[in-house]
């Protein structure tokens, strides 16, 4: 794909300084810039890499003025960094806005779908599934039965979607996310093993909800596991059956959540955390990486260790166990002069 400097300042709402004309097909930083690509400038220490950068095109904020000759073709725009980020969107929906059903996927005559539809190689839709419009199925995607799934929603390969999933507007999953998969419910049978419990809820993302890559989110023993508007899970974390997340959290990698706890709104949580089933997180919570969260947290606590406590309280005691070994040697040397 190909852009003029004329096209892309239209997209942008800015000022062409140079060649209109002048065509890229590709993206790369400042300093890698070459001929073909667009690049962007909004740190000023990079300033220096506008005179030498070999890319067509260069985005800057409007009150930038070359003190040297430029070779390269200006786009000005009141913020250079916010319209190069509306850039990438833009190009990243233009490579994923594929039309039409592939040959060998497997799908009903119950399947309800809205416009520009697009289903990769491969793929199984269930029974009873119902598609918005503009919903992107990527190759090796598995929809189960009854499944809902909102408009501009994108699946990329190999993700998976059990029975009775509802996937809301604007919704992102990525390659490998199992979404809706068994719960880990068992119960002790009184002779040594156990027995399965039926999980027989469903998985609700509701609007603007992105699933990282691997990640698993088990449908509800009864009722549904909920993701709240605006979450944003990193890859590999498991979340288990009947949790809640609250709108606009946001959880990095490796990180797991045990059943039915419950997570306010607009929390931050680090990668590797642990958090064990049935208790509830509040609002505004930050947990640094790899603590483990084995009570209660209220509103607006930053937490960290494990078992995890105050950020403040922790930093503190942190010092004091770096030292421990001198601290233990002074002791040692008090208690001989006794």
């Amino acid at each position: 794909m190909e852009f003029t400097a004329g096209q892309i300042a239209g997209i942008l709402e800015g000022e062409v300084d140079g060649n209109p004309e002048i065509a890229v097909h590709k993206l790369a930083k400042i300093e890698d810039g070459e001929i073909g690509s667009l690049t962007f400038l909004a740190n000023p220490k990079y300033t220096s890499f506008i005179y030498s950068t070999k890319a067509s095109i260069t985005l800057v904020n409007k009150d930038f003025v070359p003190e040297q000759e430029l070779t390269t073709t200006l786009i000005k725009v009141d913020d250079a960094y916010h319209s190069f980020s509306k850039l990438l969107q833009y190009y990243s929906e233009v490579k994923v806005s594929k039309v039409g059903i592939d040959t060998y996927v497997h799908k009903t005559e119950s399947l309800v779908h809205g416009k520009d539809l697009y289903i990769g190689a491969f793929s199984y839709i269930g029974e009873n599934v119902t598609l918005g419009d503009n919903v992107k199925i990527h190759p090796n995607v598995y929809i189960g039965d009854d499944v809902t799934i909102g408009n501009n929603v994108i699946v990329f390969a190999g993700g998976k979607i059990h029975q009775d999933s509802i996937i809301g507007n604007d919704c992102v999953i990525n390659s490998g996310a199992i979404i809706g998969a068994d719960g880990f419910g068992f119960a002790p049978d009184g002779k040594g093993g156990y027995t399965k419990i039926p999980q027989t809820g469903n998985v609700i993302l509701e609007d603007n909800v992105d699933i990282g890559a691997g990640t698993t989110i088990d449908r509800a023993t009864m009722g549904s596991t909920i993701l709240r508007k605006g979450v944003k899970l990193d890859n590999q974390i498991q979340i288990a059956h009947n949790v809640e997340i609250g709108e606009y959290t946001v959880i990095a990698a490796q990180t797991g959540i045990a059943g039915s706890t419950k997570i306010g709104k607009h929390c931050m949580i680090g990668g590797q955390v642990g958090i064990v089933g049935h208790i509830t997180i509040g609002d505004n919570v930050r947990i640094q990486a790899q603590a483990g969260i084995g009570r209660n947290v209220k509103d607006n606590e930053m937490i960290q260790g494990s078992p995890a406590f105050n950020y403040g309280e922790y930093s503190k005691s942190y010092v004091h166990f770096k030292n421990l070994p001198k601290i233990v040697k002074r002791i040692d040397k008090l208690e001989k002069k006794k």
